[in-house]
Formats: structure tokens, sequence, C-alpha cells
């Protein structure tokens, strides 16, 4: 009796029939593409962030740099692998306790290859757009940099850079160390050659019992040579990923035993 019914009223209903029937039909379709479907893969280069390149905004601490790890893999509601941490690259902020860290990554994406336009979970992937994975172990935000339907590969020229600091302390050139290296977690990308120091002073006021005076501070001209890996981007010589060695300009680089702050490029060779 109850089928009857149920019967009747369906043909009372056509518009009921054919509502039930589209969400059937559409929830086939979905669960269709969702399990038989083969995901598209693209490599992405990831700047870890706050997601928004044009925004100022603080940069990683060394917590954030040890809770990420080259081999990590994010798993979708499926347990299907949907990004993977093929590459880590950290470079210390200018003598700051913050970092810079860059991740290639491995995706799964929606979208189509042959016009280079895609989405991952839901939003937009270009270069420029903000990224946010939830890997194991760390809650990643950043900004994509660089992305490609092949592997990323990275070409890098070992040059000899001359960096100086004027008026620097003499307790700087006895902690730099010669053969101190730096890696960035890919590449010995950092090497101290050789080191050399001249003797100057710095004049300085002091007050002693309402008496002042000026007097003599020890100071250093030092001059360090290096082997530095570098990529060429248009022309010119970068560090990293967005780091320009130029004459006359900072450079930003650590050893385990000395952070290199204030020190100027003079020649690159």
């Amino acid at each position: 009796m109850n089928f009857k019914k149920v019967v009747r009223f369906l043909r009372k209903n056509p518009f009921l029939v054919i509502f039930f029937a589209a969400i059937l039909f559409v929830g086939f379709v979905a669960g269709a593409r969702l399990f038989l479907s083969k995901p598209t893969y693209v490599y992405a280069k990831v700047k870890v962030g706050q997601g928004l390149w044009w925004a100022q905004t603080q940069r990683p601490s060394i917590w954030q740099v040890d809770a990420i790890n080259k081999g990590d893999v994010a798993l979708g509601l499926l347990g299907n692998p949907e990004a993977e941490v093929l590459s880590k690259k950290v470079y210390r902020w200018y003598g700051s306790d913050q970092f810079d860290i860059y991740l290639t990554l491995k995706l799964a994406v929606s979208g189509n290859q042959k016009t280079g336009s895609y989405t991952f979970n839901r939003a937009a992937l270009s270069v420029g757009s903000a990224i946010e994975i939830q890997f194991p172990k760390a809650e990643v935000t950043g900004t994509v940099i660089g992305l490609s339907s092949k592997p990323l590969e990275e070409r890098l020229t070992e040059k000899t850079v001359r960096l100086i600091k004027s008026n620097a302390y003499p307790f700087e050139f006895d902690a730099i160390k010669i053969g101190d290296t730096y890696f960035d977690g890919e590449d010995k990308i950092f090497e101290v050659v050789d080191k050399t120091g001249i003797d100057t002073a710095s004049l300085m006021n002091a007050a002693s019992g309402g008496v002042f005076s000026i007097i003599a501070e020890p100071r250093m001209r030092i001059e360090v040579e290096a082997k530095v890996k570098v990529k060429n981007l248009n022309g010119q010589w970068v560090l990293g990923e967005d780091q320009l060695i130029v004459p006359g300009r900072n450079m930003s680089i650590s050893t385990p035993n000395f952070v290199f702050d204030n020190y100027l490029v003079s020649r690159i060779e």
C-alpha cells in the first residue's frame, strides 16, 4: 500500500521526479569524476609567509623553519596526496632572527595544461597568488613565485665575491673562519675562502668624573673572499630567489660561526 501511494504521489508531481533525478545524476557524475578521474600535477615554488606578496609582514621565525620538512605530504579527504614538499631552502634575513623559506611543491590541481589555468583547493593558482596547505605538522601559507607543468630545474653558477666592512670590531675578524660554509637545505651556496683585516681606530667621546675626553676605540677594515653559488635572472646575479648580488649592496648571509651584517659586495668575479 505504501509503495502504491508513493507511485501515485510521484505521478501527481512529475516535477519532483525530475528534480530528484537531476540530483542523482549530478551526484553520480561528481562521484565518478572524484573517484575515476586522474589528477593533474603541477610544480610550484612558494615563498612561505602571509601570502599577499604586496603586504609587508613579519617573516617566519626559526620554529617554523623546523616545522616544515622535505618529503612532507598533505592528504585530501579521500587520503590522496594533494601536495608534497620536494625541496626546502632557507636564508636568514639580514642578520635578524627571521628567515626566508622557499618550498618547491608538487600539487594535485584542477585545470587545463594547454591553457595553463589551474585551481588548487578551489582557489586560482598562478604566480603571485596566495596558497594555503595543511601538512601533518605545519600549516603553510605563502605566495606562489614559480609555476610549471614540468619539474622545476635550477642552474647555479659559482662566483667569487669579495665582501668588505669598514669600522668593524676586531672580534668580527676573529669570528670569521676560513672554510665556513652555508647550506641552504639543498646546496652549499657560500664558503669563506680568505680574509684580511687592517687595524683602524674610531674616535669616541668618553665622560669620567665630569671630565670629557676623546679616546681611540679599536676598529678594523675587514675584507672577505667567498665562493657563492648564484643564478642568473634577467642578467642579474641572484642569491636564493630574490636577493640581488650587486657591488655596493649589502649581502645577507651567515655561517655557523658568524652572521655577515652590513658587509658590502665590492667585487664579483
